[in-house]
């Protein structure tokens, strides 16, 4: 029986605009095991991020449930959610930002440990502020240094370490290397493996580069429009990608080499309004195989093959043709664009 430790039911967050309810987290459900890594991708605005916040709580949900440790904490009051806020952590994208310009690196990693009350002798703290910093490869030396003194590969260390602080169980890393050098983000990727491998850490890791994805996850969740459009492992997502978007994005991945060259999927068309949508399949305005029922019913998301699970209607066998594989995809793509600079 597998340990799991995050479990989210149809999970939904709207936001109230003028125009309407924006969907940005629409009925999302998926588990996580503990020692796990599940990666999240999807072009910006697709619900990354809002869904994230939402499973910790920085977001309250508009409905749908969140299981941690089998308990259901999706209504828990502010008094229990202090005390789960010890095992659920955020590591933030920009590492600037998310620190206090005014406070040392010391007081930036002691901070939680004395709002929380776990460590109440200063020297104690102190002591366990060392022994963060070395965990995360930050100098002794710069204790006393502010955030403007570092480099962004340090800044993004002292996050790490707040949030390993309090020895959490879960950490919803929101692109914790985007901002960062091809070279820095390497270095912090290997350290947050390190730091998983040594305290059991549950990630819930969410990106945009999905060659980093593809190393760093054991499962990989795709989302388009604040819908869980394909989730897999990672292995089968990159090896057999069957939803369209996710064909799409992975012909996107840059490949260093002139002979091995793979043709760009372009995706074409109008993006569909996220307030208040039709129950239709959101990407059927960019899908080049949309067929009447996809514009007629939005399909469920469905495990089709073990642990795969895929929402569109041709994988489901609903339409009248098959959902073209990855290879049969890029031809196509590249019968358009030559038919494209024919017609040029």
């Amino acid at each position: 029986m597998a340990d799991v430790l995050l479990e989210v039911k149809n999970l939904k967050k709207y936001f109230k605009t003028p125009r309407g309810l924006l969907h940005a987290v629409d009925d999302v459900s998926f588990t996580l095991e503990r020692g796990k890594t599940l990666g999240v991708v999807g072009e910006s605005g697709c619900g990354k991020s809002t869904t994230g916040r939402t499973i910790l709580r920085l977001e309250e949900p508009t409905s749908g449930e969140i299981w941690f440790e089998g308990e259901n904490i999706t209504h828990a009051d502010k008094h229990k959610m202090r005390k789960l806020r010890q095992d659920m952590q955020l590591i933030f994208q920009d590492p600037f930002s998310s620190l206090d310009p005014r406070q040392t690196i010391s007081e930036a990693i002691e901070e939680p440990l004395k709002l929380s009350g776990t460590i109440k002798n200063h020297d104690e703290r102190f002591m366990r502020v060392l022994e963060l910093m070395k965990t995360v490869g930050l100098a002794e030396r710069l204790v006393n240094t502010y955030p403007h003194e570092l480099d962004g590969g340090r800044r993004q260390r002292i996050g790490i370490a707040r949030a390993l602080a309090m020895n959490p169980k879960f950490i919803v890393c929101d692109e914790p290397v985007s901002a960062l050098d091809v070279s820095i983000q390497a270095q912090i990727l290997n350290l947050m493996k390190e730091v998983q491998k040594e305290m059991n850490l549950t990630y819930m890791f969410i990106t945009h580069d999905l060659s980093v994805v593809n190393h760093f996850s054991d499962d990989i969740a795709v989302m388009y429009l604040g819908r869980l459009i394909e989730k897999a492992p990672s292995e089968k997502l990159f090896e057999k990608p069957m939803h369209p978007y996710t064909q799409a994005l992975l012909s996107a991945i840059p490949i260093p080499s002139l002979h091995n060259r793979k043709e760009r999927i372009i995706i074409k068309g109008e993006i569909t309004s996220p307030i208040d949508p039709k129950p239709v399949c959101r990407f059927a305005n960019r899908c080049p195989y949309t067929e009447k029922i996809c514009t007629e019913k939005e399909p469920p998301l469905v495990e089709l093959e073990p642990g795969h699970f895929v929402a569109c209607h041709m994988c489901q066998g609903n339409c009248s043709k098959p959902a073209p594989t990855m290879e049969e995809a890029e031809a196509h793509a590249a019968a358009e664009a030559h038919a494209g600079a024919a017609e040029a």
